[in-house]
């Protein structure tokens, strides 16, 4: 495995290291796969602490559901559910790098304030334009995602010519606006957005040929947790789905990708772990 380095806000480096792992804190009540067990600040914080102790390098605070149909969350009740959330994680002394999730301008400036070095945004800064005066202004780390509309229709008939060439020319658009804001390329890693956007053949296309996305020369940024695919391609309900998870992160590791977003932290370095060691 080859080791990579993420540089975040105010320059601080993550790595070099052969993997990252990106623990989720979903501070929800309507997430698809753990909504609503850690939807307020305390236990928020709490889970966080635990994900850290598993062993993330960063972890994920998100205050609104982005899967599919999901209902959209005020500026003002996400500011109530994340910040709180990321200051307690900030003063917790847990050694990882925090990132918020949120496509809102305001959102993001406040945790960035608040703590967080990253910003994962689902929009690639199209739901709202002032999200990109942010991301120019603090230089966080960005996790630049491919979503073929919002989550309210996202799922509503995708249709790409070729899923892998249609992201490509998507991120490649998108980079060049960053590079006109002044966002230094070693602060974006790339997500193609497995289940934004895209039916069950679309997912399994990428993640068949994700060493094309090598040519943009930017690491990768993957969240296969628990996700759909994994009832399309194995009829696994939701709770079923950890070593499904556990594999598929494993393979695409040894294919090169180095981050991962996931639910089961302890479980995903495992499997990283294995890799590192024998790939």
């Amino acid at each position: 495995m080859n080791e990579t380095t993420w540089i975040v806000k105010g320059g601080k480096a993550l790595g070099p290291a052969p993997f990252l792992i990106a623990g989720i804190v979903n501070v929800t009540p309507d997430s698809f796969y753990d909504g609503g067990r850690h939807d307020d600040g305390p236990t928020g914080v709490s889970h966080g602490l635990e994900l850290a102790r598993q062993g993330a390098d960063i972890l994920d605070v998100g205050g609104e559901s982005t899967r599919p149909y999901a209902d959209l969350v005020c500026e003002a009740e996400e500011l109530d559910r994340v910040i709180p959330v990321i200051k307690g994680l900030a003063g917790g002394g847990t050694g990882c790098v925090l990132s918020v999730d949120t496509y809102k301008a305001r959102v993001a400036a406040e945790a960035l304030d608040a703590g967080a070095d990253i910003l994962n945004d689902v929009s690639a800064f199209a739901f709202e334009p002032e999200l990109l005066d942010v991301i120019a202004q603090y230089k966080p780390g960005y996790v630049l995602m491919h979503s073929a509309g919002r989550p309210g229709d996202m799922q509503d008939e995708p249709r790409y010519d070729d899923v892998v060439d249609d992201i490509l020319a998507f991120f490649e658009k998108k980079l060049e606006t960053l590079d006109r804001a002044g966002l230094p390329r070693d602060r974006i890693v790339l997500d193609p957005g497995i289940g934004f956007g895209k039916l069950f053949e679309h997912n399994l296309a990428i993640l068949r040929d994700v060493n094309r996305f090598e040519r943009l020369g930017l690491p990768l940024y993957l969240g296969l947790s628990n996700k759909s695919l994994w009832q399309g391609l194995l009829g696994l309900p939701v709770d079923r789905r950890q070593s499904a998870t556990q594999v598929a992160t494993a393979v695409m590791a040894a294919k090169g990708v180095p981050i991962h977003r996931v639910h089961e932290v302890e479980l995903a370095r495992q499997a990283l772990t294995i890799v590192r060691e024998i790939a």
